[in-house]
């Protein structure tokens, strides 16, 4: 999740030694000769190595076993990769090591987009293409709820005595009135990312492939739209065209809906960091990542507006 620069960059070989050689030994898909290993950048519960052999270019993702504190299933991770693969907007799933924490993936050539491209009208559309493919396909192994992983996380933060910002549990009625609320309509779930930074988008020219499902789940799709403005920050306007772009047209519902669920995605993502700060051995400023997040949470939660948005999503239209 939340891809970031790693110490190797693109074209650098990396270290790894034998173990690494010994595990892509195992695997066909990786044990021709000659072979090249990079390390690919992007990363914080995973290493990614770019593998060339004759038969082929693939992504290696390495896990640490370390993740299980943000409770993420390695086998629902392959389970719906494969799926995202049927859908024909995910990479091909090659090689899978069950309960060794790696996945193989086809290597997607292509351009990595960036908060900016998000901003571009025209990309901006072709995600939500994207998306709409996705949640078209094949349905997920399990199912994905922000709430529920809120508060999952918050228990781990409370247990472990991770840091916690200020306010944060002041929050909790409101919270409980935006889950009210959107039940109050309640919208079928499709397959969706639920973390789709600008990052795990790629355009290969022709057409754009998300990447990355280790959050994946089956889940409200203005979920997925509300995540990536939060995600890149994007302007209001941004997240109507969005939904336009998804729904056919500018819903007010479903913008109330994909803003309610954004400040969602900010709110729990900010335990996600506060959990990466208090465990992971990255050299990461996780903290100042989840705070920066969690002041815009702040500000969507005591700005006046927040009480329209609770109307809005009960709107027919």
């Amino acid at each position: 999740m939340h891809s970031q620069a790693v110490p190797a960059g693109p074209g650098e070989s990396v270290g790894g030694g034998r173990e690494i050689d010994a595990l892509l030994d195992r695997m066909p898909s990786t044990s021709g000769r000659p072979r090249t290993v990079e390390d690919l950048p992007g990363g914080l519960t995973n290493r990614n190595l770019k593998v060339t052999t004759p038969a082929g270019c693939v992504v290696v993702r390495l896990s640490d076993n370390a993740t299980s504190l943000l409770a993420i299933d390695r086998d629902n991770e392959h389970v719906n990769s494969t799926a995202a693969a049927e859908a024909g907007v995910g990479a091909a799933v090659v090689d899978y090591l069950p309960g060794e924490g790696v996945l193989v993936i086809r290597y997607l050539q292509g351009r990595t987009l960036s908060n900016a491209d998000l901003a571009d009208s025209t990309q901006l559309r072709r995600v939500g293409d994207a998306c709409r493919t996705l949640h078209d396909g094949p349905r997920f192994r399990d199912d994905f709820d922000m709430f529920a992983t809120q508060r999952r996380y918050l228990d781990i933060v409370r247990g472990h005595g991770f840091r916690l910002p200020a306010r944060y549990a002041e929050f909790g009625p409101a919270v409980e009135r935006i889950r009210a609320t959107l039940a109050l309509r309640p919208e079928p779930t499709v397959p969706c990312n639920n973390d789709l930074l600008a990052e795990n988008f790629i355009d290969d020219g022709d057409r754009i492939w998300i990447i990355d499902y280790e959050y994946s789940g089956n889940n409200d799709a203005c979920f997925e739209l509300g995540n990536i403005w939060s995600e890149a920050s994007l302007p209001l306007g941004h997240l109507d065209e969005l939904v336009a772009a998804y729904y056919g047209r500018p819903l007010r519902n479903k913008i109330a809906r994909a803003r309610l669920l954004g400040l969602m995605s900010k709110y729990g993502w900010t335990l996600w960091a506060s959990i990466q700060d208090g465990c992971s051995q990255l050299d990461f400023d996780f903290w100042s990542w989840g705070m920066e997040k969690y002041e815009r949470a702040v500000a969507e939660f005591d700005d006046p507006g927040f009480e329209r948005l609770l109307q809005d999503v009960q709107r027919a239209d």
